[in-house]
């Protein structure tokens, strides 16, 4: 990861117009997002209006010379827990879908994950989003000058497993700004009052992999899908956040809904 350091207030209304963008993205998406649909189809129609609104799409290209990332989104189905690569599938009633969206715009990123469900999902699928989201919340929640980053962890993880859920602890949040990723690591695991101070200005995503059954991984031989080991579903969600004297601001929302 490139080295951080805390973001000046240009950078951060610079990186709130970026990911706003995501979240436009976001809500655009979702109509497409139905039964019969194919992910190829869902990254082709990202792709277009990120570029339209004279951004660039943050993942195409990126990773190691020999293996860079071919598509806009990374777009995760089911027992895809993350970085899965858009193909010819197509989309079936009761799947779920983590699409994480990463866009450069003016200089910075953007960087979020919203997991969508197609039609009627099963019960326990459902909880399984539900806790995701949470979780997410939990994680923000913990967010404050002075707390730590096992504050954030240990929020994560203990809704999480109180549920009965397995939380993914190869992948982690980010720190992010001129680069898509830079220090600090955020671990969705961990202990209250250890880790890294948080100061106000410093600007990191959150993103929880909750998977239905355990924790465990697997890396597919493309050198970016990570599905659960025992095959059951996982979801996520993340956002781009700022630490505020306060507490915290969400950079990842709809521009129009800022401050509301």
């Amino acid at each position: 990861m490139a080295k951080s350091s805390l973001k000046t207030p240009r950078e951060i209304e610079a990186m709130r117009r970026a990911g706003s963008l995501v979240a436009e993205t976001f809500q655009m998406l979702e109509p497409y997002v139905v039964p019969g649909v194919s992910v190829q189809e869902l990254d082709h129609i990202a792709e277009t209006f990120i570029r339209s609104r004279g951004a660039t799409p943050a993942y195409i290209g990126y990773g190691p010379r020999n293996n860079p990332f071919p598509a806009t989104i990374c777009a995760s189905v089911n027992e895809v827990i993350c970085h899965g690569i858009p193909g010819p599938r197509r989309l079936r009633e009761g799947d779920i879908i983590g699409v994480d969206i990463g866009v450069k715009l003016n200089g910075v990123y953007g960087d979020a994950c919203y997991t969508y469900t197609v039609g009627n999902v099963a019960p326990g699928v459902r909880k399984l989003v539900e806790t995701a989201r949470d979780c997410l919340d939990a994680g923000l929640a913990a967010v404050k000058p002075g707390a730590r980053m096992g504050d954030i962890g240990e929020a994560i993880q203990k809704l999480a497993e109180g549920r009965g859920f397995g939380v993914v602890r190869e992948y982690t949040g980010h720190g992010i700004g001129r680069n898509l990723h830079e220090e600090p690591t955020v671990y969705h695991h961990g202990k209250a009052g250890t880790g890294l101070p948080l100061q106000a200005g410093m600007v990191f995503t959150i993103e929880p992999m909750i998977n239905l059954g355990r924790r465990e991984t697997k890396l597919l031989p493309d050198g970016w899908t990570v599905v659960t080991a025992d095959g059951k579903p996982s979801a996520q969600f993340e956002h781009t956040l700022v630490v505020t004297p306060s507490g915290y601001d969400i950079l990842t929302l709809p521009l129009k809904t800022v401050g509301a």
